[in-house]
């Protein structure tokens, strides 16, 4: 993957990127992909599941996992000084 090649443009500078660029390729590898000698994915092989996945599945249950985001509060004038 060219995200370890540091002189690349996909080189992670942040370990929490390249963490959650690494997941999602194990995803798509996982269930995404259908591999010659298994004639299935590996999630499928191994009974995880029992359809093939599009990334638009893995982002919705990406999304699925995020929190709601805060209300924010209100904000303090500035005083001119």
């Amino acid at each position: 993957m060219r995200r370890f090649t540091r002189l690349t443009n996909a080189f992670s500078k942040k370990l929490d990127n390249h963490i959650q660029a690494l997941a999602l390729y194990f995803a798509s590898y996982n269930f995404c992909r259908i591999h010659k000698t298994l004639k299935v994915t590996p999630a499928m092989a191994a009974g995880i599941t029992d359809k093939l996945w599009s990334l638009e599945d893995i982002a919705e249950r990406i999304d699925a996992r995020q929190p709601e985001p805060a209300k924010r509060g209100l904000y303090k004038k500035r005083v001119a000084e």
